[in-house]
């Protein structure tokens, strides 16, 4: 099984089961245990190495959201060349 982990706590769920051999992607923010950080990014935050004022992170939240985009990007590149069979994420809360 080809597994992609779009949350920190399911990465280390995966490390903790052991499957960590079919862990092919991650997002940015995945870096416990230690070997995550050497699994390839799937999800990076728009705000990622940028360093924004609170005004800007607003307008940017909410430019994003009212062309229907959240703070997240997916690689799409790098989805298609893990395969997943299974992708470990939620639903982020509106408020």
């Amino acid at each position: 099984m080809r597994i992609c982990s779009f949350l920190p706590s399911a990465t280390e769920i995966v490390y903790g089961l052991g499957l960590e051999d079919s862990l092919y992607g991650v997002t940015y923010e995945c870096d416990h245990p230690a070997p995550a950080r050497n699994k390839p990014v799937v999800v990076h935050s728009i705000f990622e190495n940028a360093s924004f004022s609170s005004s800007e992170v607003d307008r940017t939240i909410s430019e994003r959201m009212s062309e229907g985009k959240g703070i997240y990007d997916i690689d799409q590149e790098v989805l298609n060349a893990a395969e997943p069979d299974l992708l470990l994420t939620q639903e982020l809360c509106e408020e």
